[in-house]
């Protein structure tokens, strides 16, 4: 199991992602416009910079939900490769089927 402040951190920066994802919007959208003039596109870059580094979404770590382990993760679940092994195990995952032959 994870530790429970790296858990949180990541809790953090999902959350940090979402309250500027809307500014993070317009000022790439700002950055990328050639209308713009360069003045403008530089202070809208400068403006980006100055957000919280955590408020980007790629700085977000994809975890298990019921561990917080980082490896090897199904997104698809939402778990980790060991816990999905054993809610499939019980039946828990819906579709999924142990395979034998």
């Amino acid at each position: 199991m994870a530790k429970k402040s790296i858990i949180a951190r990541e809790k953090k920066r999902r959350k940090l992602a979402e309250t500027y994802a809307e500014k993070r919007r317009e000022l790439k959208g700002r950055v990328t416009n050639p209308e713009l003039g360069m003045e403008e596109q530089f202070q809208a870059m400068l403006d980006l910079q100055k957000l919280p580094r955590d408020s980007s979404p790629s700085r977000g770590r994809n975890r298990c939900v019921l561990t917080g382990r980082s490896r090897g993760y199904y997104r698809k679940f939402g778990l980790g490769r060991n816990k999905l092994r054993e809610v499939i195990m019980r039946g828990e995952a819906p579709g999924v089927v142990k395979s034998s032959w």
